[in-house]
């Protein structure tokens, strides 16, 4: 019996953690969407055509789109719901600064360095794919929550996509959308 919870702990924790050889490493980095934007820095005051979409959660079936005014809400077993929700000028602002304190339009690093060798996972994770305009550029981020140490650059994304995110669940439109049902395991 404590042959077979060893080896049921064992697998557990291998299939957790992943040895990375250099090659493992490469095809991690050569997945990343790093991107850099020519812009080095945000203009001071928040463009007039600035705007973002932001998708995310398992699946990314969650969209918060700024472009469109809408809002999509992952059901988990029920599909998704989507609402139109408007931002004001005070909330763009607001979540414009946010993205400046994070430098958005620098290049972002999202693959965490190996310990010993090793670089843990989990499932499911989430993954957030963000698409920002301005002054006429667009530059994007995409990144995934499967690594169980995310780096700084991911951590700051994640803060600003639950800061915006906050702003959105406090809006009747959002509220009135349908609860969600199920999981993800």
């Amino acid at each position: 019996m404590k042959k077979i919870l060893l080896f049921i702990l064992a697998t557990f924790i291998l299939s957790a953690c992943n040895q990375l050889t250099k090659n493992s490493n490469e095809a991690s980095v050569s997945r990343s969407k790093e991107t850099a934007s020519t812009v080095q820095t945000l203009p001071e005051d928040m463009p007039n055509d600035f705007g973002f979409s932001v998708q995310f959660g398992v699946g990314k079936n969650n969209e918060i789109n700024t472009f469109q005014n809408t809002v999509t809400k992952d059901l988990i077993t029920d599909g998704t719901a989507k609402a139109t929700v408007n931002l004001t000028d005070k909330e763009m602002d607001k979540i414009y600064k946010k993205m400046k304190e994070v430098n958005i339009v620098e290049k972002k690093t999202f693959i965490p360095e190996p310990i010993n060798g090793t670089i843990c996972t989990q499932e499911p994770h989430e993954e957030d794919e963000w698409k920002i305009t301005i002054n006429g550029e667009i530059i994007t981020h995409s990144f995934s929550e499967t690594y169980r140490d995310p780096t700084n650059d991911a951590k700051q994304l994640i803060e600003l996509r639950n800061y915006v995110f906050s702003i959105i669940r406090s809006k009747e439109e959002y509220i009135g959308l349908p609860e969600s049902k199920g999981g993800y395991e």
